[in-house]
């Protein structure tokens, strides 16, 4: 007796036309984990501990530009009082001497709108490296008064 040759679907095994999704979701998920353990290690670096050397000079030695605004609108280059008109020139010529960067402090009590003007200035005239100064918040906490205590019996 002669067997008749089988055809694609009969008999035990079928062909399966389906894709099993279940290994690619594995391999992912292995995937992202391992994404996920090293990408911080990428960002922070490697703690090391570097040797001195006598001979070592820093980056960047020259000091910034320092741009002050006081409480009450006067405006000063490093010690020296200026104008809003002389401003950009010359902080322009004190950058030559620094690193290029323009530091700008306003304080506490000075107006939101002084300090804003200042700053529209200089990116006015091309300054475009500037830095906000602020204190710490230890600092902030020590040298705000303290607030006086509230009666308890207050309706």
């Amino acid at each position: 007796m002669a067997m008749k040759p089988r055809k694609i679907g009969e008999g035990l095994y079928q062909p399966l036309a389906e894709i099993n999704v279940t290994p690619l979701v594995d391999v992912m998920l292995v995937l992202l984990i391992i994404f996920m353990v090293t990408a911080p290690m990428l960002a922070a670096g490697i703690k090391v501990n570097l040797p001195s050397a006598k001979t070592a000079q820093p980056l960047e030695s020259k000091d910034p530009v320092i741009v002050a605004v006081t409480r009450d609108g006067a405006v000063s280059v490093g010690k020296d009082s200026v104008s809003l008109d002389n401003l950009v020139a010359t902080v322009k010529a004190r950058l030559a001497d620094s690193n290029g960067v323009v530091q700008l402090r306003g304080d506490r009590d000075a107006a939101y709108g002084d300090v804003v003007a200042v700053m529209d200035d200089l990116a006015a005239g091309g300054l475009n490296r500037i830095a906000i100064v602020s204190g710490g918040r230890r600092a902030a906490a020590a040298s705000a008064p303290a607030k006086p205590a509230e009666p308890a019996g207050k309706p």
